[in-house]
């Protein structure tokens, strides 16, 4: 059976640990900061990397991917911006956690801010930055209290501010408060609201954030947990991180277990080195006593569902070695293994559904959501959203039509494809997708005929 192993979560839940700066101090907080504050410049491959860009490789070098959804390497993703434009370099922090079945971000910010703000400090001095956000949901008041709490700590004790430890480096972190939108979780939609604008994504391209982003100027935007990460990476090195979990995905995961099971919560695991039976199972209790699994959500409602007794030919990174043939439970937890058994870890979350479950209802649930959440820019997502939600809603009230399965489908099928700017028309397509193609008889069996 896997353990947990803790870095982000190390003292969240810890009898005794506050969230202020002193217990953060006790256990060795900002520490890291100093360390690579005091970095000097070195020779390396004929070039003069100075401290910011001796981080920038230890973070490449740790193969550390994208916590919020995409998985996409956080390395590159900062490689991609630059500095010789005149214009300055902004870093924003997605706390708009709005998945659904997501919940970890929170409990990091409610319960060891410090480690986001140190981990912030660092990303911002690795790339030059002067200026940063943390772009927290509208929902969680109490969180933007104790953030505003923890960065005047941090600014009280020259971690913020101007000349940061003597070091001639000068840094200021706001929050900015979100009304509570799903759409401003996509990170152009977020840079239009903290623009003070409806948050309507733009198009990509040229509105890549590494080019055209805050105020049209070059613009990280991280994920809560993904900063939290950098701090460890800096203190541990690039090349001892990337030895914890897998080839090509390394770390660890906070994963939020929900649904049917005995004990819902998160859960920090080494990334790859747990199955989703172990996760359910061994982590979250097993089901509820009596009930089988009838199926899996693996990342938060927009991906796509997995049903059980279902099999995945997932092949190997080696094109010698032949496919593995993988039952449901069976699956490593990672960004690359899900994907290939054709769904996503997105944002780490897992909902669990036993045999009690209504799938068309909990289709109907999930497509209301989407079509509340719609920001309305897209032609195909407002209305395709709004349509999908009305069908699915009148059949799980028993008023079913002939024909509706196959509607849902045609639906959902002409929303993604690249006819919207963003991602929100795959957020919504896929479910119905999903859960129509793999529960085909369930919604045709809510279906009268005419």
């Amino acid at each position: 059976m896997p353990k947990e192993r803790r870095l982000i979560l190390k003292n969240v839940d810890r009898p005794g640990y506050g969230n202020d700066l002193a217990a953060y101090m006790k256990e060795g907080g900002y520490s890291t900061l100093k360390k690579a504050l005091a970095l000097q410049p070195i020779e390396k491959d004929g070039n003069t990397l100075d401290g910011p860009a001796q981080i920038r490789e230890e973070v490449k070098k740790s193969g550390l991917r994208g916590r919020g959804g995409a998985g996409f390497p956080c390395g590159v993703k900062w490689s991609f911006i630059r500095h010789d434009g005149g214009k300055p370099v902004y870093l924003v922090c997605n706390a708009d956690e709005s998945e659904p079945g997501t919940f970890k971000d929170r409990q990091i910010i409610h319960k060891d801010p410090h480690q986001l703000i140190e981990g912030m400090i660092l990303s911002c001095y690795a790339n030059k930055v002067g200026l940063s956000y943390i772009y927290i949901r509208g929902e969680f008041p109490e969180g933007a209290k104790i953030l505003d709490r923890a960065l005047q700590e941090a600014r009280e004790n020259n971690f913020l501010g101007k000349n940061i430890l003597g070091s001639g480096y000068d840094l200021e972190i706001y929050v900015h408060r979100g009304a509570g939108a799903y759409i401003c979780g996509e990170e152009t939609g977020l840079l239009e609201s903290l623009e003070g604008k409806r948050p309507y994504p733009r198009i990509k391209p040229p509105y890549f954030p590494a080019a055209i982003g805050l105020y049209l100027s070059p613009t990280i935007v991280n994920n809560v947990e993904t900063l939290c990460h950098v701090k460890h990476v800096i203190e541990m090195g690039g090349e001892n991180y990337s030895k914890i979990g897998t080839p090509g995905n390394t770390g660890t995961r906070i994963v939020c277990i929900s649904g049917h099971v005995q004990r819902p919560g998160y859960y920090e695991v080494e990334v790859g080195k747990a199955t989703l039976g172990e996760l359910i199972n061994d982590f979250a209790g097993g089901l509820r006593e009596g009930r089988k699994l009838k199926a899996i959500i693996p990342g938060g409602s927009s991906a796509k569902v997995l049903k059980a007794g279902e099999k995945f030919s997932i092949k190997s990174k080696n094109p010698d070695d032949p496919p593995k043939e993988l039952e449901l439970l069976d699956i490593p937890y990672d960004f690359d293994t899900l994907m290939a058994a054709g769904t996503m870890s997105g944002s780490g979350a897992i909902i669990v559904m036993d045999d009690s479950t209504d799938i068309v209802e909990a289709l109907s649930n999930v497509s209301e959501f989407y079509a509340h959440e719609s920001c309305g820019q897209c032609t195909p997502c407002r209305e395709g959203s709004l349509w999908m939600s009305k069908i699915l809603t009148r059949m799980s009230h028993g008023k079913g039509m002939a024909g509706d399965t196959e509607q849902l489908k045609r639906v959902a099928d002409h929303i993604p494809g690249g006819r919207t700017i963003c991602a929100f028309g795959e957020a919504c397509s896929w479910p119905v997708q999903s859960f129509v193609s793999k529960f085909k008889d369930e919604f045709e069996a809510v279906e009268k005929s005419e």
